[in-house]
């Protein structure tokens, strides 16, 4: 993305960004200097070429020539990237016309039925630089590598004609082991991706093979007919969805055609051992009947996500500085993407979310959590999908404990925990405890009210319970930042458990329940006492029993500001503000004292609690940088070395989430403000 100061070079790039599956992205500081590539780094590939008055120039992925006695295809010039929210922008030049590619996913959270969609809209714009007038064609493919685990498994394809207005080719494994597999690092091998274009004499579509883009860059011709040779493995001579686009006579006008990528999961999520269906389906929207609708809406849809995308660029610059604008822009895709839309019998949302590059947990309460901002910000109904899972396994009889889950299990099965596999050495009780009450909480001051936390009642009574008795001084267990290992007497826990109760309060408050009064008092002493149990003169310690040069982040703390709680004193957030900056290396603060690496979701909370617009653009500035200076080019990692900005671990984690959370402290520093020239 161009800004003011200097180019952002985004690690990864967005492409096509529907859910952990349908997820590819550009890995490459330009579209053609490398293979386009799912998240967890296989390639998915597409391959882009411009024939411009006869000459084959590319502009995405590689050919890969198996004539020796031939190059790639020369590139056109890229001039240009922009990362917008929901859209990805490349701009390439050359041969002198001006070809503009666009990525548009549209997750507009306000409408889940267009966000739910599997489509990602792929536009051309093409229009002449030079005053005189080109003959430009487009060539673009998808390959089976889109619909396989592994390579090895075997797939098999067929057209199709939409309404008689669509072409549309799709492509999917023979075995189609719908749901079958669950993991981490893995890809889905059941459903069909597709490739649709208009049905029109000028745009031309095949299915064949890999070699086809060799033979078409040498002469310029398609296969006349589909491969026969199915099915077979994806590593035997790739299969590839190809389709030829006529942009016709080329002068300063823009001409402007599209295509939409998509894929039929057939069923996405596997609930309590009954499989769910995507969002969308919930009204018996057939697949064709969605690309249709999808196609029919284009336009109304563009118009949207350019309206969106420039609310949200001037919102987060007004909010954070132009760097914040660009984190936000990056991530925006990222932490929706990494989630499944679906409903359960009843009707109602479930939002999964999948532990990426982590273990591959689904609907993870401590991945939830710091997700939580953006959606509070834009549609507080996806943290109740967030929340239903663990509230549903919860009341189970498989769940024996008296605090709260830490997930519902392996994606896309979400069948009951795994984490730990059970032992309650490997639970994080207070941790999830608090998150579950402070995710409600915030719902019920997001939505105005706290139906949503009494439908769960009895839970959130006994979680609130477990914290009131253990979570003023945690025994030795572990917190959301498990890789650091357990540990007792944690400081920045007993912030989640205070606060988690005085969210109970809040919570009894909006329900007009009497007993709220005992836990917010209750609340306020474990402030007082955390005060004096956690002082290190100018911070405050990672733990309670540590030597006063330790120190932690304490991104808890910002609950206290959202929520409007105001139980531990304006000091503490700048006491440890101003220490954070005395540790500050080139790529951020540290997570705390025992190590240099740091937690991106809750180095940006942190700054949110900046009493400066100044100071908190210092804080995530770093961010920025190791942004646009790692050596990992991969979605967004949220675990990264402060000094050498070598990832850890994690990537393309819904985390990313919590980076909107200024957004909500801009919100609630502006309220306060109106509030109190009422008062006056």
């Amino acid at each position: 993305m161009t800004t003011n100061f200097r180019p952002f070079r985004p690690p990864s790039v967005p492409l096509v960004t529907v859910d952990p599956y349908f997820s590819v992205w550009s890995a490459a500081d330009q579209l053609y200097d490398d293979h386009t590539r799912h998240w967890t780094n296989k390639i998915h590939g597409m391959v882009g070429l411009a024939i411009i008055d006869g000459k084959t120039r590319r502009f995405m992925g590689r050919v890969g020539m198996q004539d020796s006695t031939h190059q790639e295809p020369e590139t056109l010039d890229q001039t240009d990237l922009t990362v917008e929210p929901v859209t990805t922008r490349y701009t390439f030049q050359g041969e002198g016309i001006e070809l503009q590619v666009r990525f548009t996913t549209p997750l507009l959270l306000d409408d889940l039925d267009v966000l739910s969609r599997p489509v990602t809209y792929v536009t051309y714009e093409v229009r002449s630089m030079d005053g005189a007038s080109h003959q430009v064609k487009i060539y673009f493919d998808v390959t089976g590598e889109w619909c396989v685990d592994t390579p090895d498994q075997q797939v098999t394809w067929e057209h199709h004609v939409m309404d008689g207005q669509w072409n549309a080719m799709s492509m999917g494994t023979v075995e189609q082991p719908v749901l079958k597999l669950a993991g981490d690092d893995t890809r889905i091998d059941w459903g069909y991706v597709y490739l649709a274009v208009p049905r029109t004499p000028h745009i031309q579509t095949v299915i064949h093979s890999a070699s086809t883009r060799e033979s078409y860059v040498l002469s310029g011709q398609l296969p006349a007919e589909d491969d026969t040779q199915k099915p077979r493995a994806v590593s035997d001579n790739m299969p590839i969805m190809a389709a030829e686009i006529d942009m016709g006579v080329i002068q300063e006008e823009p001409v402007t055609q599209y295509l939409m990528l998509a894929y039929d999961d057939v069923h996405a999520i596997e609930y309590f051992h009954k499989p769910l269906d995507a969002y969308w389906k919930r009204s018996g929207l057939t697949f064709r009947d969605m690309l249709l609708m999808s196609a029919q809406q284009y336009e109304e849809i563009q118009r949207r996500c350019d309206r969106f995308n420039r609310e949200l660029l001037t919102e987060s610059q007004a909010a954070g500085g132009e760097k914040y604008r660009d984190i936000l822009a990056l991530t925006y895709r990222q932490a929706i993407a990494a989630h499944k839309l679906v409903t359960d019998e009843a009707g109602s949302v479930l939002f999964f979310s999948k532990e990426n590059f982590s273990n591959g947990c689904i609907a993870t309460v401590d991945v939830s959590y710091p997700s939580i901002p953006l959606f509070l910000r834009y549609n507080p109904e996806l943290i109740k999908g967030m929340m239903r899972p663990i509230y549903r396994y919860a009341m189970s009889r498989d769940w024996t404990f008296d605090f709260a889950p830490h997930d519902a299990g392996t994606y896309p099965k979400a069948n009951g925990q795994v984490y730990g596999e059970n032992k309650l050495e490997y639970q994080m009780p207070i941790e999830e405890c608090g998150n579950m009450l402070l995710m409600a909480a915030a719902v019920s001051k997001y939505e105005g009210n706290a139906e949503f936390a009494r439908e769960h009642w009895g839970l959130l009574t006994k979680w609130a319970g477990y914290l009131l008795q253990n979570g003023l001084d945690p025994e030795n267990q572990l917190c959301t930042d498990d890789f650091a290992g357990h540990l007792a007497y944690n400081a920045n826990l007993s912030i989640k458990a205070i606060l988690g109760i005085a969210a109970y309060a809040y919570m009894c408050d909006k329900l007009n329940l009497q007993e709220g009064a005992v836990y917010l008092e209750a609340a306020q002493k474990m402030a007082n006492e955390w005060v004096a149990m956690a002082d290190a003169g100018d911070h405050y310690k990672l733990t309670f029993d540590s030597p006063n040069d330790s120190w932690s982040m304490k991104y808890n703390l910002v609950w206290d500001r959202l929520l409007g709680l105001h139980l531990f004193p304006e000091e503490v957030a700048v006491q440890e503000l101003a220490y954070y900056q005395q540790q500050q290396n080139r790529y951020g603060y540290p997570l705390d004292s025992r190590d240099t690496y740091t937690k991106s979701d809750w180095l940006v909370w942190c700054a949110s609690m900046s009493t400066t617009p100044e100071l908190f653009q210092s804080l995530i500035s770093p961010l920025w940088d190791f942004m646009n200076e790692t050596s990992a080019r991969v979605p967004v990692t949220d675990w990264y070395d402060t000094i050498s900005g070598r990832q850890m671990n994690f990537q393309n984690r819904s985390v990313v989430g919590g980076f909107f959370i200024q957004l909500l402290m801009k919100e609630f520093m502006n309220e306060s403000t109106a509030n109190s020239s009422e008062d006056r």
